[in-house]
Formats: structure tokens, sequence, C-alpha cells
């Protein structure tokens, strides 16, 4: 019985890991031993690339800080006061989650850029990348606070409010030490999020507040600096490897608790709750649903450029997107299902779910395009790496509700005759399916705003809507620019139509 269950792990492993090898471990490994790299003090040394690894920290640790003090308040209102709307606000917080990075870029440029609708004053500030990380970033760090809160015992804040404690001093004994993971996970997803952000810093960074990603991009196509680029491609996975592993730590320990009773959301009593309910309404209107409202009313005057939607271009673009997306969905399943089967048997194979994770899309491709130069302009390349950077959504979502699922559901099925395979068939999967529809919602989200990589491995004839909006971004008029608004709202018209899915899911599964 034993040498089976590891023969089926082990035929298991073969696809999930085996895959994981090939795209990932084996590039960093040719990124490792690139014969031409340049000595790590030769880079470390130039001033120019101190500047830009030192920026790279610095706008990271402020975006942590500002989604912290943003919030944080926002969190507890949202788990503790009831107000009209409050549950359909917390399904929104995964809209800007789902929104393709141009789509952000081109809301904040709208709103602030050099012709901004509010101001244009921060054009060529490092402002504008700030407000596209929080507009992302935001909302990761309200909803792993508001699973913080939801898992505070309603016995143990019940307890201190018969003590004499008060609202300020409940926060800080009780929920602050609850909460305290589940912040530190938060941070730890949105400083990985930032420091290796690829879209968001090309399109608002500029020149002067680029990105050690950008560098690395440019370096590429631009110098076919391989040499240079290699080298800082390894300082970046260096941090990211160490967010990423801290993340996945903090993880496991938010997810090993109980299921506790969480006390119950009640009516703002007091003038101070609600100006901080109206304070947390006035948070996520200006970072997160401002820029998108920009693009459409930026669009609303768009004029002829709308034509710009029935060109062939445009309609082969559109096609590139979905087939692309499709087959990388496809395969984000059959990856997603089969390593949270092998992460259920072997602990080992949980700690590199993150995998993906921590390796951003920039270095992705610049290994495999070292390492794969005959395949670079070839489909399966092309798909297998939207594949990878969309398949950990579906594992991460099965593995978390398959372990929340009672164990004596399967040892029932199985004492009334069932094998494993009618166990997992008709017991485990329909009671998965809906973590499994929210996963593939996220998966394909992330497929159809994929830009960084079909930057580095795409042919001409394969432009995708992100790569023609940011074709149109790069050429100068104001006629492109309009068309390339255009083109930025029919890529949220189709990520909206995602979020349709993944909310209407969620919703279902409330119910």
């Amino acid at each position: 019985m034993n040498f089976s269950r590891f023969l089926s792990t082990l035929l298991l492993s073969l696809l999930p890991v085996g895959f994981l090898a090939v795209m990932v471990v084996a590039p960093l490994v040719a990124l490792t031993f690139y014969e031409d790299a340049v000595p790590l003090a030769d880079v470390l040394g130039d001033p120019y690339m101190q500047q830009r690894m030192v920026w790279t920290l610095v706008q990271a640790l402020a975006s942590c800080v500002l989604v912290l003090l943003l919030g944080l308040p926002a969190a507890w209102t949202l788990a503790r006061l009831e107000f009209r709307g409050r549950r359909r606000l917390l399904r929104l917080l995964m809209l800007p989650f789902v929104m393709p990075t141009l789509v952000a870029g081109m809301g904040v440029l709208s709103l602030f850029g050099a012709h901004g609708l509010l101001w244009a004053g921060w054009q060529d500030t490092p402002y504008l990348l700030l407000y596209g990380n929080v507009f992302f970033n935001l909302p990761v760090l309200v909803r792993a606070a508001y699973q913080g809160l939801a898992s505070v015992p309603e016995m143990r804040l019940q307890t201190a409010q018969m003590l004499g404690a008060g609202t300020w001093r409940r926060f800080v004994s009780v929920e602050l030490p609850v909460l305290k993971p589940w912040l530190a996970g938060g941070l730890c997803l949105v400083f990985l999020y930032c420091f290796s952000g690829f879209g968001l810093a090309l399109l608002l960074g500029g020149s002067r507040y680029a990105t050690v990603e950008v560098e690395i991009y440019k370096l590429i196509a631009y110098e076919l600096d391989l040499a240079q680029a290699a080298v800082l491609v390894w300082l970046m996975l260096a941090v990211t490897a160490s967010a990423g592993l801290l993340y996945a730590r903090l993880s496991r320990q938010t997810a090993g608790g109980r299921h506790v009773r969480s006390r119950p959301p009640r009516p703002p009593a007091t003038l101070g709750e609600r100006l901080l309910l109206a304070y947390t309404l006035a948070v996520l209107l200006c970072c997160c649903a401002l820029p998108l409202a920009a693009v459409w009313f930026q669009t609303a005057f768009a004029g002829a450029s709308w034509q710009v939607l029935a060109d062939s271009e445009t309609l082969a673009a559109l096609w590139n997107t979905v087939r692309f997306s499709f087959m990388a969905v496809l395969a984000a399943a059959v990856l997603g299902i089969s390593h949270a089967c092998l992460a259920r048997r072997a602990v080992w194979v949980r700690g590199i779910t993150f995998l993906p994770f921590m390796v951003s899309a920039v270095c992705v491709a610049f290994g495999v395009l070292l390492l794969y130069p005959d395949w670079t302009a070839s489909l399966p390349l092309l798909v297998a790496t939207y594949a990878l950077l969309a398949y950990p959504f579906v594992t991460k979502d099965i593995l978390a509700a398959w372990d929340a699922l009672p164990n004596h559901y399967a040892a029932a099925a199985r004492s009334l005759g069932a094998n494993p395979f009618q166990t997992a068939c008709y017991v485990t999967a329909p009671l998965l399916k809906p973590a499994f529809r929210r996963a593939l919602t996220l998966a394909a989200a992330t497929c159809i705003g994929e830009f960084a990589a079909t930057l580095f491995l795409s042919r001409p004839e394969w432009e995708t809507l992100t790569t023609l909006i940011y074709r149109y971004l790069g050429t100068a008029g104001a006629e492109n620019h309009d068309k390339a608004a255009v083109l930025t709202a029919a890529l949220m018209t189709m990520s909206l139509a995602v979020f349709a899915v993944l909310d209407a899911g969620d919703e279902q599964e409330a119910v």
C-alpha cells in the first residue's frame, strides 16, 4: 500500500513539478551560468544602477506604508460596522485586482498625467507610480486585515468590553495581536507586487523613476545587453524570493487556526464611527474607483477614435487575447488541480506553490529567452508562460477550500463503499466547485491583462490588446492617445466580464 501510494504520488508530481522545473528552475540555472554576465561589483558600483535599485526598494516600501495607513481603518470599518451596501463593497474590493496594469496606468494618467482631468502636476514625479501602486494593492491589504479581524473570537472582545475596555483599547489589546500575522502577510504580498511590478512602472515611472524591472526590459529590448540584465535579474530574485518565502510561511500560520465565532458588524453608534465610515468610503472611492471612472470619462470624448474597434489589427489583437487566454486557462486548470492534489500528499509541495509569485514575468521571460532561444517565438512557450503566471491562483484557492472541508465527508463516502475515485468525483469535487470557479476567473483575468511576457516572447502578428494599447501610447499624437483610451475601455470591459463571473460565484457561495 505504501509503495502504491509512493508510485501514485511520483506520477502525480511529474506534471506540476516538471513544469516548474522547465519553466522556472532551468531558466534560473541558465541565468546563473550565463557566460557573459558581468561581475556583480560592476553593477553595484554603477551610480545609475544604484539609483534604480534604491528607487525600486523605496517605492515598494512607501507603497506598503501608504496602503497600511489607508487600509487598516477601512478594514476595521468593513469588519465591525454594518451599513447599506457593505457586502457588495467587500466583493467590489476584488475589482482592482482583476484589472490589467494597463487599465490602471491609463486611469492614473487620465487623472494626473500630462492632460489630467484633475491635475497635471504629477507628471514626471514619483507620485504617479505610488498612486498606481495604491490602486492595485490597497484592496490586498484591506482584505487581509478584514480576514484577520474576522478571526478574532467574539468572546475575547466581549470580555474586554465587560472589563471596561473602550474601542481603541480593545483594538490594541485584543484585535491587534491576532491581526499582526495577517497584516504581515498582506504587506509581504504588497511589497512583492510593487517591487517586481512591470506594467505600472513602465507607464507611470518614466525614464526618471524607472524601476529595476523596467531597466531589465530596456537592457534586453533596446540595448541587447544581456550580460548586465542577467545580474539585475538575480538581484531582483534575491529580494522577491525572500518576500515570497516569508509570505508563504505567514500564509501557513494564518491558515492553521481553528474556526472561531467572530463579532457580527453593528450600525455605527458614535460620531467617530460615522466619521470612520465616511473616511472608508472616501478612501476606496478615490484610490480604487476613480481611475476606472477616469478611463470611461476619457473615452466618452474620444470622438472618431471609437472606429479603432473596427480596425483589422484591433480584431486580430482581440482574437489573440481571447485564444491565448483560453489555452492558458485550460493549462492552468490542469496544472493547478494536479499541484493541489500533490500538495495534499506531500507537504514540501506546498512550499513551492508560490514559486511563480516569487519570480516576476520579466525574469521568467528573460530566462526563457536564454534557455530556449529556438522556441522564443513559439506559441506553446508563450501559452506556457501565461499558464505559469496564472495557475498558482488555481492551486491556492483549491487548496484553501480543500483544507477547510470536514474530514468526515470523505470518511462517510468510503464507509458506504465508495472508492477514492468515486469519493473525489461525487463528494470532494462538488464541494470544491465554487473555489475552482473563482480560481479560474482570477486566472483568466491574469491572462487577459498579461503584458510583460508578451513583450518578450510574442511575434508581431501575435499582438494582443495590451501590446496594441502600449504601441498606441508610444506613438505621438492626440489621436493615438484617444485610440489607446478606447482600447483600454474595451480591455476593461473584458475584465469586468471576468469580475462579473467571479462576483456571481461569490454571491452564490455566500447564499
